[in-house]
């Protein structure tokens, strides 16, 4: 038996790059003692303590589509429903244990739970 650290998700809307290329995959971690205590030393969380959010989701999300570097300016970018989608998750996977995720469809808003998968998964 192991330990799964990694889990898949879908954005809703996606996050879009300078290029205007989709990005809906990705890959967020489990975070670690440093993710959550290192950035309370950063500049900006200090001017504005909802920053965190920011700074921690770049250090947890290791993979979002093509996307080569995943940090602040990454995050900013995302919409505010994919932003809450993230918030949600990193909680779940990280405080509660639990992969389940309440989402909803883009087409009919129709909200439901699904269970996210571990990294490597189908």
């Amino acid at each position: 038996m192991f330990f799964i650290t990694e889990f898949q998700f879908v954005l809703p809307k996606g996050y879009v790059d300078r290029h205007g290329n989709l990005h809906r995959e990705g890959v967020m971690r489990l975070a670690t003692a440093a993710d959550e205590i290192l950035p309370l030393k950063d500049p900006r969380v200090q001017q504005n303590p909802a920053y965190l959010t920011v700074i921690l989701l770049s250090r947890v999300i290791t993979k979002l589509g093509d996307v080569q570097d995943i940090n602040p300016g990454v995050i900013e970018g995302l919409f505010s429903a994919d932003l809450a989608y993230l918030q949600q998750l990193y909680r779940q996977i990280n405080e509660s244990g639990s992969t389940g995720v309440e989402t909803e469809c883009p087409r009919c808003e129709n909200k439901f739970a699904v269970e996210v998968a571990a990294a490597g998964e189908a």
